[in-house]
C-alpha cells in the first residue's frame, strides 16, 4: 500500500557567497491583551504580555530563501545563479539567467483553464444510456480516472515536498509554483468528471490501492519522492546530486513523459469518435499542460548536466536506462489491464510499439542512447492534439456561468 511520511523542511546551516553579513535585523512583534469590554471603567493602557524576536537561522548546503536578510550585501550577478547548489540570494528573481524558465512560466499562465469551462452534458447523457458505451469502454474511462487522479497528486507532492527546496534558482522555482497549481487543476478535473458521471468515488480514488497495474506505477514513482523528502537529504555531493537528477528524470521523463501516454491516447480516442467529448477535451488540455511540464523538466535536466558534467557517468547512464526499461514494463502492463480486448480502434500490441517510440524520444532528449531504434509511432494524430488552439474548442463549449477574477463577488 502506498504511504507518504510527513515532511518537515530541513533548516540546517549554509554559507553565502555574498559580502560579509551585517548584524541581523531584529524583527519584534508585540502581542497585546485587552480586558473585557464590560470591565472597562477608564482608558486602559494595553499590557505587553510577550515579545518575540525572530532571527532566521542560516541554512546549510544551499540558499532556500528563508535565511537572514543581510543589509548592504552585494548585488546579485547573473553568473552567480545555478539550478542546484547555488548560494546566491534566492529572493532575487532578476536578473534572469535562465530565460527559458521564465518564458515557460509565462506560457503556462497564458494556457490557463479550469474544468468548469467544459460542458459535461453530452458525457452524462452517454454514460447514463445503457447502450451508450460498451463495458470495455467504461473500464477504460474508470481506470484512467483512477490512475490519473492519484498520479497528479504524486507529482504535486514531489514538486512541493522534494524538488522545490533543492532547486536554488528563483525563475525555475517560479515555474514550479505554476506547475504545482496546474497539478491541482488536473486533480480537480478528474473529480469534476467523476462527480458529473455519478461514478463511485470510493472505487475511483482507491484504485491505486486495489488495481495492481495502477499501484505498481505509483509505487515506482513514490520511491523517488520518499528519498528526496527525507529532511536529512541535501544536494552538494556527486552521490546526492545524482540522486536528485534521477528523481527529475523519473518524474518528468517517466511519469509525465511515459506513464501518462497510454491514458492520453485512450481518452483522446473517445473524442475522435465523438464519444465522451467533455472528458476527452479536458484530457486534451491536461496533455497540453503535461507537455509543457515535460519540456521544462528536460530543459532543467540538461542545464544541470551542463553545469555538473561529472554527474553523467557511464554507470549513471546504465542506471537510467534500467529505469526506463522498468517504466516500459509497468506502462505496458497498465495498457493490458485497461484494454484486455481491442476497442476504440486500439489494442495493447499497438501500445507496445508506441511506448518504445516514446521512450526513445525521452532518452534522446536528455542525451541517452535510444534503445529501440526500429520503434515507430502508430498514433501520429497525437501531435495534432498539441497543436490545436484552446480558443477553438472553448468558443463552442464554454459554459456561461464561469466567472473571471474581476467578476467574482467577495461577499
Amino acid at each position: 500500500m502506498l504511504s507518504f511520511e510527513d515532511f518537515t523542511p530541513d533548516q540546517s546551516k549554509s554559507n553565502s557567497t555574498a559580502a560579509a553579513p551585517a548584524a541581523p535585523i531584529q524583527q519584534t512583534q508585540t502581542i497585546t491583551q485587552l480586558p473585557p469590554a464590560a470591565a472597562v471603567k477608564k482608558p486602559v493602557v494595553p499590557q505587553q504580555v510577550e515579545t518575540i524576536s525572530f532571527v532566521p537561522e542560516e541554512v546549510g548546503a544551499g540558499v532556500t530563501g528563508v535565511e537572514e536578510i543581510n543589509f548592504n550585501a552585494k548585488r546579485l550577478k547573473v553568473d552567480d545563479k545555478r539550478i542546484i547548489n547555488c548560494r546566491a540570494d534566492l529572493n532575487q528573481l532578476v536578473p534572469f539567467k535562465y530565460e527559458w524558465a521564465w518564458q515557460k512560466y509565462l506560457d503556462g499562465c497564458a494556457n490557463h483553464w479550469m474544468p468548469q469551462e467544459i460542458s459535461m452534458a453530452r458525457d452524462i447523457a452517454l454514460w447514463k444510456d445503457p447502450k451508450g458505451l460498451s463495458d470495455d469502454e467504461r473500464l477504460i474511462v474508470k481506470r484512467n480516472l483512477g490512475f490519473f487522479s492519484t498520479a497528479d497528486s504524486l507529482v504535486a507532492n514531489n514538486l512541493v515536498l522534494a524538488l522545490y527546496r533543492h532547486i536554488t534558482n528563483p525563475e525555475c522555482r517560479q515555474y514550479l509554483l505554476r506547475q504545482s497549481f496546474e497539478e491541482a487543476v488536473h486533480t480537480h478535473a478528474y473529480q469534476y468528471i467523476v462527480e458529473s458521471l455519478g461514478l463511485d468515488e470510493g472505487e475511483i480514488f482507491n484504485m491505486y490501492r486495489e488495481v495492481p497495474s495502477i499501484h505498481n506505477k505509483d509505487a515506482f514513482e513514490l520511491e523517488f519522492t520518499q528519498e528526496l523528502a527525507d529532511p536529512n537529504f541535501n544536494t552538494g555531493t556527486p552521490e546526492t546530486d545524482q540522486r536528485f537528477l534521477r528523481n527529475l528524470i523519473a518524474y518528468y521523463c517517466i511519469m509525465e513523459g511515459l506513464f501518462f501516454y497510454v491514458g492520453f491516447v485512450q481518452m483522446l480516442s473517445f473524442g475522435r469518435q465523438n464519444k465522451m467529448t467533455g472528458s476527452s477535451e479536458q484530457f486534451q488540455y491536461i496533455l497540453r499542460d503535461e507537455s509543457m511540464h515535460l519540456n521544462f523538466g528536460i530543459d532543467m535536466i540538461n542545464q544541470i548536466k551542463a553545469e555538473n558534467p561529472h554527474l553523467w557517468t557511464p554507470e549513471f547512464e546504465k542506471e537510467l536506462i534500467a529505469l526506463f526499461e522498468r517504466g516500459l514494463d509497468l506502462e505496458y502492463a497498465y495498457a493490458e489491464a485497461t484494454m484486455p480486448r481491442g476497442v476504440l480502434g486500439l489494442n495493447s500490441a499497438m501500445f507496445s510499439e508506441y511506448l518504445r517510440y516514446i521512450a526513445n524520444r525521452r532518452m534522446k532528449q536528455i542525451g541517452l542512447p535510444e534503445q529501440y531504434p526500429t520503434a515507430k509511432n502508430p498514433f501520429p494524430w497525437m501531435s495534432e492534439m498539441l497543436d490545436l488552439k484552446k480558443e477553438k474548442n472553448f468558443f463552442e463549449t464554454r459554459v456561461i456561468d464561469y466567472q473571471t477574477g474581476g467578476a467574482l463577488s467577495w461577499e
